[in-house]
């Protein structure tokens, strides 16, 4: 796997990455932690419009389900020490570089969130990373799982304030969260200091959610992907809480055990993504200090990583397709810088 660098942007402390069906088209939506802008791209990397100029804070975007162009997003979490105002809110366009933005619920320390759809219902699943704090690197209360059905039409997201059920509570450093399964059968998987954890939403209207443990080593972060054909997903998880760590985890006789680990450090490893590269599976992660690399991984008999970028500092990365060719864009954090490339064949 190799990277070509074909545009740039800046935006500071840029972070999230989400996929966005507007007017017809596909585009790219890159949002800031701190206070700063949303922008959005088209495919090639070309600035379209700004979607807001502030508050920030963003970690999630998601599109809503059947909507042209809605979507909900993290505001107000700066940091794991200043994210006590954070909340979701619904984003709706009305017109050019005009978004109209409004609360859908309060939910203090949340991180990541998603949206699942299950049976033909949506559901609403959210993360948070801590439930307080006293001071500064305070972590003696740890985060929650929460969930919720969502309106069944996009129009009705406007007219409800969203309340939510606590699905899990004790997870200490909550913050990875990787959307897994088709588009009618979704569930998650969140990463946290407990270890990796498989939530499913309700089957039907008296179901209830399910959570399953899969391993109990921390974990920061966690993306899946059937690197050998075996049929089973394996695991790649960043550890632990903005590790240096690379993990691949192999599911053996109904248990997932260590099978690969990185020999290098990956200090303060964040960025992830897992799927298929030109038919074949592969994993991507970034990591925000000292040689700030993003990585590759690949399989063939053996596990395979390669340097595809170096001093990068990503925060997140996003594989996406334009016109037969598969992309990459990346959130630079580290050097300010939202970074659109091709992934050229080997």
């Amino acid at each position: 796997m190799k990277l070509k660098k074909i545009k740039t942007y800046e935006l500071e402390k840029c972070y999230s990455i989400a996929p966005l069906f507007y007017q017809g088209k596909r585009h790219i939506l890159v949002a800031a932690e701190k206070v700063n802008k949303c922008l959005l791209f088209d495919l090639y990397g070309n600035l379209e419009e700004t979607v807001w100029d502030a508050p920030g804070g963003t970690m999630s975007m998601v599109q809503v389900p059947g909507s042209d162009g809605w979507f909900l997003a993290t505001h107000k979490f700066y940091s794991p020490n200043d994210s006590k105002e954070a909340e979701i809110v619904l984003v709706r366009p009305e017109g050019r570089d005009d978004w109209k933005v409004q609360t859908m619920v309060k939910l203090p320390f949340v991180h990541r969130f998603d949206i699942l759809t299950r049976n033909g219902s949506h559901y609403l699943i959210a993360c948070t990373l801590k439930s307080g704090h006293e001071y500064k690197d305070d972590w003696s209360s740890p985060g929650a799982v929460w969930g919720c059905r969502l309106p069944d039409q996009p129009e009705d997201y406007g007219k409800v304030q969203l309340s939510l059920t606590c699905l899990k509570e004790g997870m200490l450093k909550n913050h990875g969260y990787c959307r897994c399964g088709g588009p009618d059968d979704g569930y998650g998987l969140i990463s946290a200091e407990n270890g990796i954890f498989r939530v499913t939403p309700p089957d039907g209207p008296d179901g209830e959610w399910q959570m399953e443990q899969l391993t109990d080593e921390p974990a920061s972060d966690v993306a899946a992907v059937d690197f050998d054909g075996d049929g089973s997903q394996e695991l790649i998880a960043i550890a632990p809480f903005h590790g240096n760590e690379i993990k691949i985890y192999h599911l053996e006789d109904g248990r997932y055990q260590v099978a690969y680990r990185y020999e290098q450090p990956a200090e303060f490893g964040h960025a992830i993504w897992a799927g298929s590269v030109y038919g074949k599976p592969a994993a991507v992660i970034g990591y925000r200090k000292e040689k700030r690399e993003i990585l590759g991984f690949t399989y063939e008999n053996s596990y395979h990583a390669s340097v595809l970028e170096s001093d990068a500092g990503s925060a997140n990365v996003m594989r996406y397709e334009r016109d037969g060719v598969e992309c990459m864009v990346s959130a630079n954090r580290e050097i300010n810088e939202i970074a659109f490339y091709e992934i050229e064949k080997e």
